[in-house]
């Protein structure tokens, strides 16, 4: 696994695979190994996939203090890498909370992006949380996993015991997928392994409301164009978080996707990557491509 070095002098991992334009891809969770994404889809059978994990994750080594989990400086670890890799600018894809990373570095380095894309992203940055999420989990009152969810999902308010907490992931995660097959299932059982509580307590750290208001009215000025993905069986962070997410940017699309989840990939990878790739392969913001 190569590894670059951050602005702090750490090491930290990332995978690279595929051949052509490059899309870096940033993990959510938040504190999830990035593993979970694999190759979105195939969105690597024409680009060139890197995928970083982020400070205690995946192959990077936790970090020597806690605000360097906070997305903001994962959007410098992000700087760092594109430094390493020697891209002048570049398409970024980000998923669920990693869309807080995106943002910060869009707001931070608006030259250095070529595309966005932001795939069923929460709008806690924004300020607002939407509740459709709760309506469409409710919509599927008539599935059979839908008890036993709604169970776990009570007990796991107060469940403090980690082992505990991953066995109550795993009864909820239908609710996080369009349908739940073999694919989703399989996708599903590996989420226990990959979670980390000390950099998913981290991550939204460290910004105050002034510097979180600093970053919305950056973002007015952000030039490259921005896809925002959503699932309308999406009961983690709904559609409407995502509709929230695409007002900030003067160059948004909405996109939402049918009988699709929180992971668009794994429910519907033959939908999910010709969007994704129709947007990259349109015209870049002035200045590259």
């Amino acid at each position: 696994m190569p590894h670059y070095t951050s602005y702090d002098g750490s090491r930290l991992a990332y995978t690279d695979r595929g051949e052509g334009p490059v899309l870096l891809a940033l993990a959510g969770g938040p504190g999830r190994d990035a593993a979970y994404l694999g190759d979105l889809g195939g969105l690597d059978r024409g680009r060139r996939l890197v995928v970083p994990d982020s400070r205690g994750t995946g192959g990077s080594p936790p970090a020597d203090e806690p605000l360097a989990y906070s997305f903001p400086r994962l959007a410098q670890d992000l700087e760092a890498l594109r430094r390493h890799l020697g891209l002048e600018r570049f398409a970024l894809l980000a998923h669920d909370a990693a869309a807080a990373t995106a943002q910060a570095y869009a707001a931070a380095y608006p030259e250095r992006l070529t595309h966005l894309v932001l795939v069923t992203p929460g709008s806690r940055l924004q300020g607002e949380l939407p509740d459709d999420a709760r309506e469409i989990f409710e919509s599927r009152v008539a599935e059979p996993w839908w008890p036993e969810a709604v169970a776990s999902l009570a007990e796991l308010e107060t469940a403090d015991d980690l082992d505990r907490v991953r066995t109550l992931l795993l009864h909820v995660a239908p609710m996080a997928y369009g349908h739940w097959g073999e694919a989703q299932r399989a996708h599903a059982a590996a989420e226990g392994g990959q979670l980390h509580p000390v950099p998913r307590a981290g991550f939204w750290q460290g910004l105050d409301e002034p510097a979180r208001l600093a970053v919305l009215a950056r973002l007015r000025e952000v030039t490259c164009p921005v896809l925002v993905v959503t699932g309308d069986r999406d009961a983690v962070t709904g559609m409407r978080a995502g509709e929230v997410v695409a007002a900030c940017f003067p160059h948004a699309r909405l996109r939402p996707l049918h009988a699709v989840g929180h992971f668009p990939w794994v429910d519907e990878p033959e939908l999910f990557r010709p969007v994704v790739e129709e947007f990259l392969s349109g015209a870049a913001s002035p200045g590259g491509s």
